[in-house]
């Protein structure tokens, strides 16, 4: 298995839009045809819209595009601009009297960072639209990741900045990309170091957000106020939505290797998986490839974080 560019994968555009004063902003992957997606969500504080269109059991068997965006669930209206964008371009679902854009939507809670006024939205979303191509996207403070920061268990004082980040591997004929913005309540880890997330209390090193918990005995404050990471898996492997929920349920093993603690009830932790080529492919074999490609994407999206709106980036300790 060898790394290669995100966009190697084929069959899609990315596209960022962000606010940056307003620490938030939006990601939309457009897929260059109608594509099977699953999705599995693991944390206990979602946002989303049309994900059960992703049901093994729903109709649909295909999707025209994926949407990560800030906002909490007010960043739920910003879909509606990229329906907006495919529907002028007669992309969608044929239903016969017109063409009905698919498009899956989840949000992470960023209004904590910049101001809790301002949210993606269907403007923000179609510029994300019209950005998007096949160059490989900006990674860090950008996209869905503007706004984006991990270790926050002692609240935002002494959490540190992350941001979105993308990786790819090939194995064979088989490729594999993982793209993700990474807003966790806990730490962020490449292999056996922590790299970033909560801070000691005078805020000049890491501390440990396992170890504090296990201090707790009740927990204090809210733990909603900044979580949940966002990740879409894109393959050229031929397979079903049945087939790829379970490729984004491994996927979660990815997760579970760079962020401790995950999949909190204060996360809301989502990944969808979406097919964009024919080739033939082993469910397991696509599914352990995007655990790997995951859990890389995260240790990226947290390096190329630089310091914004008070946050530390894992470069500055």
């Amino acid at each position: 298995m060898r790394e290669i560019g995100i966009m190697e994968v084929g069959g899609f555009r990315v596209g960022h839009a962000q606010n940056r004063e307003a620490a938030t902003g939006c990601t939309v992957l457009l897929c260059d045809q109608m594509s099977p997606a699953g999705l599995d969500v693991r944390g206990g504080g979602p946002a989303s819209r049309e994900s059960q269109l992703l049901s093994p059991v729903a109709q649909a068997d295909a999707i025209n595009a994926v949407l990560l965006s800030g906002g909490s669930a007010f960043g739920l209206d910003a879909a509606g601009g990229v329906q907006r964008y495919l529907e002028e371009r007669g992309i969608g679902f044929d239903v016969g009297v017109t063409k009905v854009p698919l498009v899956c939507q989840s949000c992470l809670f960023d209004l904590g960072v910049g101001r809790a006024d301002v949210r993606p939205d269907a403007a923000m979303a179609y510029q994300a639209c019209e950005n998007a191509s096949s160059e490989p996207p900006a990674e860090g403070n950008v996209g869905a990741g503007t706004g984006c920061s991990v270790g926050k268990y002692r609240g935002m004082e002494r959490a540190m900045k992350s941001g979105f980040g993308t990786y790819a591997v090939q194995a064979g004929h088989l490729k594999v990309g993982a793209l993700v913005a990474v807003n966790a309540l806990g730490d962020v880890y490449d292999g056996a170091v922590q790299i970033a997330g909560l801070r000691n209390a005078e805020g000049t090193g890491l501390s440990n957000t396992l170890e504090e918990m296990f201090q707790d005995v009740t927990i204090a404050g809210n733990l909603f106020t900044g979580n949940t990471t966002l990740g879409m898996i894109v393959t050229n492997a031929k397979l079903n939505k049945t087939q790829l929920t379970k490729v984004a349920g491994m996927t979660h093993n990815g997760y579970a290797r760079a962020i401790r603690p995950v999949h909190t009830n204060a996360d809301g932790d989502s990944i969808y998986a979406l097919s964009t080529g024919g080739q033939a492919g082993d469910v397991n074999v696509v599914g352990s490839m995007a655990a790997w490609a995951m859990e890389r994407a995260i240790v990226r999206a947290v390096r190329a974080a630089r310091s914004a709106y008070d946050l530390p980036g894992c470069g500055a300790l």
